[in-house]
């Protein structure tokens, strides 16, 4: 299982980034696909999943309404479409599935 993120990078408050993460090495259209982030000392933290059937759940309110998933089983890639952005989404972020881990894609939200 091999998962890569893509997409991050310094934007400032209220911007927009849209993140990607491919999948090789399993059948990606078979696996619930999530994105997590960690940010400097605090515990990895559940964002939201999207299932086989494209089914899509927030795990944490502080991105309720501002963060949407997505994916595209033709390209084995899982989107995370992050707006409003805030200095507080400042993070590591990393996709999750087929009992695999991406290495994380960095996101700074800084003026």
């Amino acid at each position: 299982v091999q998962l890569v993120e893509s997409g991050g990078g310094l934007v400032q408050p209220g911007g927009s980034l849209r993140l990607s993460c491919v999948g090789s090495g399993f059948t990606f259209s078979r696996y619930d696909m999530r994105w997590y982030r960690q940010a400097p000392g605090k515990e990895r933290e559940l964002l939201a999943s999207i299932s086989t059937t494209y089914g899509s759940m927030y795990w944490s309110n502080s991105v309720k309404g501002r963060f949407v998933i997505s994916r595209d089983n033709a390209k084995n890639t899982v989107y995370l479409e992050m707006s409003r952005l805030k200095p507080e989404d400042t993070a590591v972020y990393i996709c999750g599935g087929a009992n695999g881990w991406g290495q994380g894609t960095q996101v700074t939200v800084s003026s």
